[in-house]
């Protein structure tokens, strides 16, 4: 209902464009100048999607027990995860495999026991910057996925008025694209309304989780990277990211972002942050909202 009341505000978005200009204009920090796309890869498409699936199949052995809806509707999926268990156990030489007995794990420490690092967020070190985010533990090496901006995607012709009104978390891509990374009041109603209409029976198709104080996927808190200042020098860059169709439907649960509309079947945009050098345990991330990358 939510959305169709949006749709019907679409009809009338050339009316506001100009307000939107403006706002975008005041809301600068939230857009990037690219010269052209080619340069916006700090590293490969290749190098993301492999940091995402190893970071997303440690999060579903660690949630193993939990993920009972998919073994009953996709049990290929059980026996793919169980031989990967069984190789894992055999290494450590231990026989045999009972998911109640298996440690579980908080998703900080998956990612650090998975990639050698765990981010959070807190209070930023900058004055009256609010929520930052931080190494906490570890270190993350040069060209190194180290978080993920979520969020609803909004393809350039989609009505994002109301939910733009005092919002600082609109990311605009390189062709126009827009994520919406607000994880409150209309922008989080429509993620939840989108994330629903997708879900296949019990499985859910997107992560809701980072709308919560609890993220499932310990990296979907890019939004709260803070721009960089005088003094704190970026420290990572923006990278878009389109999910290729063959992304394993049983990890799509940890992708903290979800297209506004489903009705031109179109890859899902998720952009991710990329260290632009090597970042220590206690530094805090910042970004430079006006990424140009040459």
């Amino acid at each position: 209902m939510l959305r169709a009341l949006l749709r019907r505000w679409a009809s009338y978005r050339y009316r506001f464009v100009p307000w939107i200009a403006l706002h975008l204009r005041r809301k600068r920090r939230t857009i990037r100048y690219v010269p052209e796309k080619c340069k916006d890869k700090i590293i490969s498409d290749e190098d993301v999607l492999e940091t995402l699936l190893k970071i997303f199949k440690a999060l579903f052995i660690n949630d193993f027990g939990r993920q009972m809806d998919f073994f009953a509707l996709l049990p290929e999926v059980k026996s793919k995860y169980l031989e990967l268990l069984t190789i894992e156990f055999k290494r450590s030489k231990t026989t045999g495999y009972n998911h109640q007995s298996q440690n579980i794990f908080n998703p900080e420490e998956v990612l650090f026991n998975t990639l050698g690092f765990s981010i959070t967020r807190d209070r930023s070190s900058l004055i009256s910057a609010g929520t930052g985010v931080f190494v906490t533990k570890g270190f993350v090496p040069k060209g190194a996925v180290v978080s993920m901006y979520p969020g609803t995607v909004y393809q350039k012709y989609e009505p994002i008025f109301f939910q733009s009104i005092g919002n600082p978390f609109i990311f605009r891509c390189i062709d126009g694209v827009l994520i919406d990374g607000n994880d409150k009041g209309i922008s989080k109603a429509v993620y939840r309304s989108c994330s629903k209409r997708d879900q296949v029976g019990p499985l859910q198709m997107s992560d809701i989780t980072w709308l919560t104080p609890v993220v499932q996927n310990p990296l979907a808190v890019g939004q709260y990277v803070n721009n960089c200042s005088h003094n704190k020098a970026a420290n990572v860059c923006y990278q878009e990211f389109d999910v290729p169709e063959y992304f394993p439907i049983e990890l799509k649960q940890y992708l903290p972002n979800i297209t506004y509309s489903h009705d031109i079947p179109i890859p899902l945009r998720c952009v991710v942050l990329v260290t632009l050098r090597e970042i220590k345990q206690g530094e805090e991330l910042f970004s430079n909202y006006y990424t140009i990358v040459n």
